[in-house]
């Protein structure tokens, strides 16, 4: 009996040393075990941490090939209630592309088309058509403002307020030359000049993200680079970022860099190439878009300042993949190039590709957004990206956005919490990212 007891005893502890072991080790997950193979609609309610306001004073530049200018790092503004801060490192990604009737005679974007699986079997086994607005809309999410007009002057004027309510300091603009369009929208180039005046209303940077529109090539681009610098480059809400050398340059994010050959790029990244805008009054830090591990070689050789992510779904891609990004990052270092990471907040775009929902990512009341800010801040980057600020269609958005059910949708939302969650988050995660930061030189 005592031998029993004992056995007993000594399997009741081995449990309890077992329980307590699992416990800790769910506490301590690292970002690279992330939330990448969550399905849609799991819930779990992860704990945020509560990072406090950072000191008031300007951010110190972190050692690096590119050096964000001291002063245009961080700005302070004080209300009667609070000092509060904007941050220049942290750029998100914005889209101009959405029409409504009472703006533009028509809903653009908002009734995009169920794009077709490539395979003829699998396209047969989904929906096909394009969304009704205002009830039926090509997003899993349904916006505070409604099926808006991005022409119209509120709602510009309440997403520059949000993105300032953010902390996010750089605006990354989806930018088409004049008079052309991506395959379901139309040109809004004509739209920018009042974009960047709302943006410095709000102390907001802007800079631009080219879109591989038809026929995009390195002399195309050229003429881009010209046209942007030419038109907006003394706009007072130009972005430029100061390099090590001591130039204050424009950002460009080159979206599907990868299109056009490395050698092409190099006519026009590289000193010797045919049209180089090296060391011209057209100069600038210029990002590629990184898929697949290969791609990082194209870039350097092609003659790119640096590489971002862009994608919000974890897994999609070797660039996406948190458990990549310290690899990338050694590579840059080596190479003296940025390591710009993208994270979101999750990714849903089945209302546009209804076949795509393996590479669905569950928002998780904000802690997928939390385990992707994580990955980021531990390769130490220069700046992050957030995708997106309003690509509604992928479902990565952090606008507002409020609970919705319609005769034939229900809409996904931000409940249990309100609908600025995701801005909050995104402050909080500024302001700890500056803060950690002022860490890393110490």
């Amino acid at each position: 009996m005592t031998r029993l007891r004992r056995k007993a005893l000594v399997a009741l502890f081995l449990f309890t040393l077992f329980i307590f072991g699992a416990m800790m080790g769910l506490r301590t997950l690292k970002p690279s075990d992330g939330f990448s193979d969550l399905a849609p609609g799991m819930d779990l309610n992860g704990e945020r941490s509560d990072w406090r306001r950072q000191d008031v004073k300007d951010v110190a530049v972190s050692p690096g090939r590119f050096h964000p200018h001291g002063s245009d790092t961080k700005v302070v503004f004080t209300r009667s209630d609070r000092d509060y801060s904007i941050f220049y490192d942290v750029h998100i990604f914005y889209y101009l592309w959405y029409g409504s009737p009472s703006v533009d005679n028509k809903y653009i974007h908002w009734d995009h088309v169920l794009v077709p699986h490539w395979d003829p079997k699998i396209a047969a086994s989904h929906a096909q058509g394009r969304h009704a607005p205002p009830e039926d809309i090509a997003s899993s999410f349904y916006p505070e403002l409604g099926p808006y007009s991005s022409r119209d002057p509120n709602v510009l004027e309440s997403h520059m307020a949000q993105i300032e309510a953010a902390a996010a300091g750089v605006l990354v603009l989806s930018w088409y030359p004049p008079g052309v369009a991506d395959d379901h929208g139309e040109p809004t180039e004509d739209l920018v000049p009042a974009v960047m005046d709302a943006a410095h209303r709000h102390s907001i940077k802007v800079a631009f993200h080219i879109q591989p529109y038809k026929g995009r090539t390195d002399q195309s681009m050229h003429d881009n680079i010209k046209y942007i610098i030419d038109r907006y480059g003394t706009h007072s809400a130009f972005y430029r970022f100061r390099s090590s050398t001591g130039r204050v340059l424009p950002i460009f994010y080159i979206y599907d860099s990868y299109l056009t050959p490395p050698e092409s790029w190099a006519e026009l990244l590289t000193t010797k190439g045919s049209h180089s805008i090296r060391g011209t009054s057209y100069d600038g830090v210029f990002l590629a878009l990184i898929v697949e591990e290969r791609h990082k070689h194209d870039i350097h050789s092609s003659g790119f300042d640096g590489i971002y992510t862009y994608f919000a779904s974890n897994g999609f891609s070797f660039g996406s993949s948190h458990q990549n990004w310290k690899a990338i990052k050694t590579f840059c270092d080596a190479n003296n190039l940025l390591f710009i990471p993208s994270v979101g907040p999750g990714y849903v775009d089945t209302a546009v590709r209804p076949w795509n929902n393996h590479n669905t990512r569950n928002r998780v009341n904000g802690r997928y957004y939390e385990t992707s800010l994580e990955a980021a801040l531990s390769v130490r980057p220069e700046i992050v990206t957030i995708t997106s600020f309003n690509q509604w269609h992928e479902g990565t958005q952090i606008e507002r956005a409020v609970p919705k059910k319609t005769v034939t949708r229900l809409y996904l939302d931000y409940q249990p919490n309100q609908p600025s969650h995701y801005l909050e988050l995104t402050r909080q995660w500024a302001e700890n990212f500056n803060k950690e930061k002022d860490k890393w030189l110490m």
